[in-house]
């Protein structure tokens, strides 16, 4: 690799756009949940979200600025360095942070609070680019798959012991990238029937069925399949595997996860069931974005949002604000603008030469993927309420600072494509 002089030249100047365009829309949102139209308030209030939010993008301009003129070999020389520092943070912030929310997951700076597992992300991103990239690195070896496997569950068990186990489930989708990279796809096809098995063993009360259910597809297998002793054994394995799911359900749900944890499953098997309890936020959600109907009732007009009967409006239920002002019309914008930019950045990633960049593109984009997926899912009652933000839209400045640094960087290293000798 080489050093380059013209930097901006090379900059993705259409994701760029889609950044602060993005960034724009979830300011003013931010303003119209919080806005009371019985006081003269001002979006650039400090005392309000939307004042402070703006403080927020102002700082990142100034996060990007100086990513942009570090050397981009930097990111790959320090990727190990960079993810202890962020792996020491929270073990700290699990021993001496402060507990909001149920979850022990903040520094306290001043008025300003600082959340290390969103900075995380992109610490585990350049971490597992790093080790994919170095020379006789093979992921169909059992050692180097432990190796990956384990530079992802170690912040996202630290991130679970803080309590945060919304923000943990994020590293999951890390799983996507090493598909991409060559993972067998079995692994792949074998979490994603568990995750399903799972959700059916919330939504049967009577196991009996799932496991003749199981029993069946594994006689059909074994009878159609020519070759059945050598596919018996895995077959087996995988019964065994969806018996643990299955038995594993309860011990999960009663002695993992806390109560209020736990009612953020109700609420997603059955929020009519106690509409007035667990299952209120999503049922007022749902209620808050049909509202809207096509057109939505206009700018700082909700009046879900006024009268707070959607809680976490400017964080968690964000979308809420847009569904409900902007109607059926604004939500498909914001949608459309989000996918432009999960596809810009794949688009980014797949040019990449080194595949240093290409793994942490494809990091970049499932990170902004299962945010932006699982966010908008849990308002409409598709997901469970698990508390991760909308990227770039919900307010805070962790988060803010967090996919800043994820989408930037890789910006960075974009510039340079044309300047990688060896892949």
């Amino acid at each position: 690799m080489r050093r380059g002089d013209n930097i901006t030249g090379n900059l993705d100047w259409l994701t760029i756009m889609l950044f602060f365009l993005i960034a724009l829309l979830g300011w003013l949102n931010i303003f119209a949940a919080v806005y009371d139209e019985s006081v003269n308030q001002n979006i650039f209030d400090l005392s309000l979200n939307s004042g402070r939010q703006l403080i927020f993008i102002a700082a990142s301009v100034i996060l990007v600025i100086a990513i942009m003129v570090m050397d981009f070999r930097f990111y790959d020389t320090f990727s190990w360095f960079i993810y202890g520092a962020i792996v020491l943070l929270l073990i700290i912030v699990l021993l001496f942070g402060r507990e909001v929310a149920g979850s022990r997951s903040w520094f306290e700076l001043g008025a300003f609070r600082l959340q290390p597992s969103e900075l995380a992300k992109f610490a585990t991103g350049l971490a597992l680019a790093k080790y994919i990239s170095t020379p006789g690195f093979r992921i169909d070896r059992l050692s180097h798959q432990i190796i990956l496997f384990g530079i992802i569950a170690i912040p996202a068990v630290l991130i679970v012991l803080q309590g945060d186990a919304g923000t943990a489930m994020v590293y999951s989708v890390f799983i996507l990238v090493l598909f991409r990279e060559g993972l067998s796809p079995v692994l792949l096809l074998t979490g994603a029937f568990s995750a399903v098995i799972f959700i059916l063993t919330l939504l049967i009360d009577d196991h009996v069925y799932l496991y003749m259910g199981i029993l069946a597809v594994a006689t059909v297998t074994v009878i159609l399949n020519k070759k059945r002793i050598k596919r018996i054994s895995l077959i087996v394995a995988g019964a065994l595997v969806v018996a643990g799911v299955i038995r594993s359900v309860d011990y999960v749900i009663n002695d993992v996860l806390k109560p209020h944890q736990q009612n953020r499953i109700k609420a997603f098997i059955n929020p009519d069931s106690d509409p007035l309890g667990f299952g209120w936020n999503v049922t007022q959600s749902k209620i808050a974005i049909g509202s809207g109907g096509p057109w939505g009732k206009g700018f700082l007009k909700g009046t879900q949002t006024k009268f707070d009967f959607v809680p976490e409006q400017s964080t968690d239920f964000i979308f809420c604000t847009i569904g409900e002002e902007h109607g059926w019309i604004g939500s498909l914008i914001t949608i459309t603008l989000f996918v432009a930019l999960i596809l810009r950045v794949i688009y980014i990633a797949e040019r990449q030469k080194w595949r240093f960049a290409r793994v942490y593109g494809y990091s970049v984009a499932c990170i902004f993927f299962f945010h932006f997926a699982v966010n908008i899912g849990m308002t409409i009652g598709l997901f469970p309420v698990i508390g991760i933000p909308l990227p770039l839209f919900s307010y805070g400045g962790s988060s803010f600072f967090g996919f800043t640094l994820l989408l930037f960087i890789l910006l960075k290293l974009d510039a340079h494509r044309t300047q990688v000798l060896v892949h």
